[in-house]
C-alpha cells in the first residue's frame, strides 16, 4: 500500500464530534519518507454524496480552509485528504476522519433551564438536586446525540449509563456572554420502548463559593438548572426530541453538600443506584423553568476536563487513633476514589493537603478551602465512590472513620485536568533538572483546568493573566492547548473593559480592594498582545492571531494613552517583579526593581508584538504605526532607566533581563555592558534567585544571548534556596509559588499566599527546551526549526522532542571525547537548520540526521 497521510483533524478539537463552526478548517500529518507535498485533494462525503476538490497545488496541510459548502447544524461528513510529491500518481487517502456539526443556529434550540423548585437559602450551602424525565422511543433507534450544558455543574446518565467520562462540565466560561455545551453520541444508551434521562446537578464556578476573603456566592445566578436536548434519529428516518421543560421533575439525591473548595458530602443510604433508569424510583416534583438566551451557548474550542490518570499511595500510615495518613508521592489535582465496606451509617472523612507539617496535613496555606470529602456509608455490602463536582490538589490525604485496616487498592487518587494531548518532553544527564522539568509539567497539569489557574489548593484557583502569560510559550511546547486558550482569551476579550483595562484574572469574580475595581497592570494586562502571537508561533495558526488582534490592540492603545508623550508608563497601581525573592511575605510587590521600569518595558513589548501581529495580518498600516510606537518607547524606556555606560536605574537582575529580552538597547556596547553586569549581580549572590514573576522567565536568556551562557547554567543547577532546584532537593514534585515556600529549616513560608503548585516560576523550561535541548520554532507551526543544542552546567546529553503540526520534531545530543553528536529528526513538510558549537549552520530537510564533527550522514538506524 502506498504511503498516506494521517488522518484529518479538525480546528484544534480532539475529534469533529459537535464542532462548533460551520466552516472547520482542516489539517493532516505526513508519514516520514513521503517527500514534499505539492499538491493534495480532499473528499467530503456528505451522507453518500461524494464532493472531491480535484487535485490543489501547494504544501499547505495545517489548518486549510473548509473546501465545500458549509455545514448545517447537525450535519456529519466523512473526509479523507490524499497528496502528491511531484507531478505522479497521488498517494493513498488518509483513513476517514468523521465531522459532525452541532446546533449552529439559536433556532436549533428547544431545551430551557430547569432545576429544583423548592425554596433555598442563596445564602448558604445548598443540597444540589437531580432532574430526570422518562420518555418511550416507539421505533428503533439510529443514531442519537445529546446536547447539554448547565448553570453550575452536571453529570448525565441515560438508562443507568454515564453519558460521557468528562468531569466538572460545561467548565468555567464568563456565563452571561458565552455558556458551553457538549455533544455526546448516546446511540447505544437507548433502546426502542422505555427510556429515562437524568442528570446530577452541582453548583461549580456558578452559583457556588469563589473568591477571597470569605468568597461570594451566586456570581452567576442562584439557579442551578440543566439544559438538555436528546435528539433521536429512528430507523426510518423520523425524529424524537426529548428537551428540558416542564414535564421534568426534581428529587434531591444522596450529595448533601458539594463545593470546589468546599468538598462533598455523599450519603449512600439515600442513594439509588437505578435512579436514572425506568426500574427505578419515579416520583419527584415538577421542575421550576427558568429562561436562557441560546444565543450565547458556544461549542467547546478544546478538549474537556477529565481524569488523566490513576495514582496508588506510596505510604500508608495508621495513627493510633485510627486515622489513616496517605501519601502519593507525587502532589497532583483531583479527587480520591474509594471502596469500602461497613456498618450503615459510619461516615468516612477525606481531608486533603499538598503537605505535612509536624506530621500532620498542612492546611494553613489551604486558607478557606476546607478540601474535605465525607462519605456515609449505606451498609449494603461493598461500594466504590468518589465525589463529582469538587477537585482538590493535595499529595496527602487523611482518612478519618475507615472501618478496619486499609487493603491495597481500597484508595487511589484520580488525575484531573483539561485532557489535551501531550506533545513535548525533556530529558538530560543531570536528574535534579529532569525532576524540575517534571515538576513543570505536573503543574500545568494541574492547573490547567478548565482554566489557565494559579493554585488547585487553596480558596482562589483563579485564572491570572499575568501567570499565563509568562508561562504560554512552556506550555505551547508541552500540550497542544491551543484551542483551550483560545477559548480563554475569548473570555479575556469579553471581560475587558470598554477602555482596554486587562483584568488581573479571567473570568472576573469580585476580590479585595487589591483588585477591585480592575486596574491596568503590566505584565498581567500584556497577555492580550503577547500570547496569541505565542500560540501563532508555535501552532501555525493565523486565525487566532486575527480572532485576538483587536484585544491586544485596545490594550496597547490604553496604554499609549497612559503613557502620554513622554511614553513613559511610569502611574498607577503595579505589581512589578511580583514574589521577588527579597520581597517581605506579606507584601510580594515590594521589589527590588522599579515596577515603572517593568510597566514601560512590556509597553515596548507589547506594541513590537502588536506591530508583528499585524504584519503577519497584512494590515501593513497597524504594523507601520505600533512598530513606530514600540521604538519610541524603547527610547524612552532608555533615555529614563538607562545610564551612559549601560548601567540600570534599578540596578537588579529583573532591570537587565527585561532591556535585554525585550530588545531595549541599541548601543551595543551597553547591551554588552549590561549582559556583563547582570552576570556580575547572579555571581555577587552566588547564582540564587533574585526574580520574581517578571524577571525569572527573562534572564536565562538575557545571559545567554550576551555571552553568559555558563552563568545562566550555574541559576539552573543552584541548589541553595532560592533557586530553580532548592525546592527539587526539598522533594517537591511541583513548582511552587514562592522559591521558600517550604524553608530550609522544614517551616512553612508564614505568608497568607503560599501555594506548592504554581506553574509561573517554572517558566524556565522554556529555556531548557531552547537552549539546552536545542530546538525552537523559527517559523509559524515549526514549518522551519532550529537545532542549537548549547551546552554547559555539567549536562553532558539531552534529549528533546515534539510533536508538531506536521509532525514528531527532535533532537538528541551527547557530548563525546571529540565534541558533540546530535540525531536529529525533522517532519514532513518542514525543514531544520542544525548549529553545533563549533560548526557552521547546516540545513537539512525532512527526516532523520546524524550531525557530529565528521558530517551529516543519513541516519539509518
Amino acid at each position: 500500500m502506498s504511503l498516506q497521510p494521517a488522518p484529518v483533524s479538525f480546528e484544534h478539537l480532539p475529534d469533529g464530534l459537535g464542532i462548533g463552526v460551520a466552516e472547520p478548517r482542516l489539517s493532516w500529518s505526513l508519514p516520514s519518507g513521503t517527500g514534499a507535498q505539492d499538491g493534495y485533494e480532499i473528499e467530503l462525503d456528505r451522507d453518500g454524496r461524494v464532493h472531491r476538490t480535484g487535485r490543489i497545488d501547494g504544501a499547505d496541510q495545517v489548518f486549510v480552509p473548509w473546501p465545500g459548502e458549509p455545514l448545517a447544524s447537525r450535519e456529519r461528513v466523512t473526509v479523507r485528504v490524499r497528496m502528491w510529491t511531484g507531478s505522479g500518481e497521488p498517494s493513498g487517502w488518509s483513513p476517514p476522519s468523521v465531522v459532525e456539526a452541532g446546533l449552529l443556529e439559536p433556532a436549533d434550540w428547544s431545551a430551557v433551564p430547569v432545576g429544583a423548585p423548592w425554596p433555598e437559602n442563596p445564602d448558604s450551602d445548598r443540597r444540589p438536586a437531580r432532574v430526570r424525565k422518562d420518555f418511550t422511543l416507539v421505533r428503533p433507534v439510529a443514531r442519537a446525540r445529546l446536547y447539554i450544558t448547565a448553570h453550575g455543574l452536571y453529570e448525565a446518565e441515560l438508562n443507568g449509563h454515564r453519558v460521557g467520562d468528562d468531569a466538572l462540565s460545561p467548565g468555567w466560561t464568563v456565563y452571561g456572554h458565552r455558556l458551553r455545551y457538549y455533544t455526546y453520541d448516546v446511540t447505544d444508551h437507548l433502546t426502542e420502548g422505555a427510556n429515562t434521562l437524568g442528570a446530577w446537578l452541582g453548583d461549580g464556578w456558578y452559583r457556588g463559593l469563589l473568591g477571597f476573603d470569605g468568597g461570594t456566592r451566586n456570581i452567576y445566578g442562584t439557579d442551578q438548572s440543566l439544559i438538555a436536548q436528546l435528539e433521536v434519529t429512528h430507523d426510518d428516518g423520523t425524529t424524537t426530541v426529548i428537551a428540558t421543560d416542564r414535564s421534568w421533575t426534581a428529587a434531591f439525591g444522596p450529595i448533601l453538600t458539594s463545593g470546589l473548595y468546599e468538598g462533598e458530602t455523599f450519603d449512600a443510604r439515600l442513594d439509588d443506584p437505578d435512579w436514572a433508569t425506568p426500574q427505578g424510583m419515579g416520583g419527584g416534583t415538577p421542575v421550576t423553568v427558568g429562561s436562557r438566551d441560546p444565543r450565547t451557548f458556544v461549542a467547546p474550542q478544546g478538549p474537556p476536563v477529565r481524569c488523566t490518570q490513576e495514582v496508588a499511595p506510596v505510604t500508608v500510615t495508621r495513627k493510633d487513633d485510627g486515622r489513616h495518613l496517605l501519601d502519593f508521592g507525587q502532589n497532583l489535582v483531583g479527587r480520591l476514589r474509594i471502596t469500602v465496606d461497613g456498618p450503615a451509617g459510619t461516615t468516612i472523612t477525606l481531608r486533603h493537603a499538598e503537605v505535612l507539617e509536624d506530621g500532620e496535613l498542612a492546611t494553613r496555606p489551604l486558607r478557606g478551602a476546607q478540601a474535605t470529602d465525607t462519605y456515609i456509608l449505606a451498609g449494603d455490602g461493598p461500594r466504590t465512590w468518589q465525589p463529582r463536582f469538587t477537585l482538590h490538589g493535595f499529595r496527602h490525604a487523611e482518612i478519618t472513620g475507615w472501618p478496619g485496616d486499609l487493603a491495597e487498592g481500597a484508595v487511589t487518587a484520580l488525575v484531573h485536568h483539561t485532557d489535551m494531548r501531550r506533545t513535548g518532553w525533556f530529558e538530560c544527564s543531570d536528574d535534579l533538572v529532569n525532576r524540575l522539568h517534571e515538576n513543570v509539567v505536573w503543574s500545568m497539569r494541574g492547573n490547567f483546568v478548565d482554566i489557565p489557574t494559579d493554585c488547585p489548593a487553596r480558596d482562589e484557583r483563579l485564572g491570572w493573566t499575568g501567570d499565563l502569560q509568562v508561562f504560554a510559550p512552556t506550555a505551547s511546547f508541552l500540550y497542544d492547548c491551543a484551542g483551550m486558550l483560545d477559548s480563554w482569551l475569548a473570555d479575556v476579550a469579553v471581560e475587558q473593559l470598554p477602555d482596554g483595562t486587562v483584568p488581573w484574572y479571567v473570568p472576573v469574580i469580585p476580590g479585595g480592594p487589591q483588585w477591585t475595581p480592575i486596574q491596568p497592570g503590566a505584565a498581567w494586562g500584556d497577555v492580550a498582545a503577547l500570547t496569541p502571537w505565542v500560540l501563532y508561533q508555535r501552532f501555525g495558526d493565523r486565525e487566532l492571531l486575527r480572532r485576538h488582534f483587536a484585544t491586544g490592540r485596545a490594550w496597547v492603545d490604553l496604554i499609549d494613552r497612559l503613557a502620554g508623550p513622554d511614553r513613559l508608563w511610569d502611574s498607577g497601581y503595579q505589581l512589578g517583579d511580583w514574589l521577588d525573592p527579597s520581597a517581605p511575605p506579606d507584601d510580594p510587590a515590594a521589589t527590588r526593581t522599579d515596577r515603572y521600569l517593568v510597566a514601560t518595558g512590556y509597553f515596548a513589548w507589547s506594541a513590537r508584538h502588536l506591530a508583528w501581529s499585524a504584519g503577519e495580518l497584512g494590515d501593513t498600516e497597524a504594523a507601520q504605526r505600533y512598530g513606530t510606537l514600540a521604538e519610541e518607547v524603547a527610547q524612552a524606556f532608555r533615555g529614563r532607566y538607562v545610564l551612559p555606560s549601560g548601567r540600570m536605574t534599578s540596578d537588579s537582575p529583573t532591570a537587565y533581563s527585561v532591556a535585554l529580552a525585550f530588545g531595549l538597547f541599541d548601543d551595543p556596547a551597553q547591551r554588552q555592558y549590561a549582559g556583563d553586569r547582570l552576570a556580575a549581580l547572579v555571581l555577587e549572590d552566588n547564582a540564587r534567585i533574585a526574580t520574581g514573576f517578571v524577571g525569572t522567565p527573562l534572564i536565562c536568556d538575557a545571559l545567554t544571548d550576551t555571552g553568559h551562557l555558563d552563568v545562566a547554567y550555574r541559576l539552573l543547577t543552584q541548589t541553595e534556596c532560592p533557586s530553580w532546584l532548592y525546592p527539587v532537593t526539598q522533594g517537591a514534585t511541583t513548582i511552587w509559588e514562592r522559591w521558600d515556600s517550604l524553608r530550609p529549616d522544614g517551616t512553612l513560608n508564614p505568608g497568607g499566599m503560599t501555594s506548592f503548585n504554581h506553574y509561573a516560576l517554572g517558566a524556565v523550561a522554556d529555556w531548557l527546551h531552547r537552549v539546552v535541548g536545542g530546538m525552537s520554532a523559527t517559523s509559524p507551526g515549526y514549518r522551519t526549526i532550529a537545532f542549537r543544542p548549547r551546552p554547559g552546567g555539567g549536562i553532558t546529553w539531552a534529549n528533546t522532542r515534539h510533536e508538531t503540526p506536521y509532525g514528531t520534531a527532535a533532537l538528541s545530543w551527547e557530548l563525546t571525547a571529540v565534541g558533540m553528536t546530535a540525531r536529529v529528526t525533522v517532519p514532513e513538510g518542514c525543514r531544520g537548520t542544525v548549529e553545533l558549537p563549533g560548526r557552521e549552520p547546516l540545513d537539512v530537510g525532512p527526516g532523520d540526521h546524524v550531525v557530529d564533527t565528521g558530517g551529516l550522514r543519513r541516519d539509518a538506524a
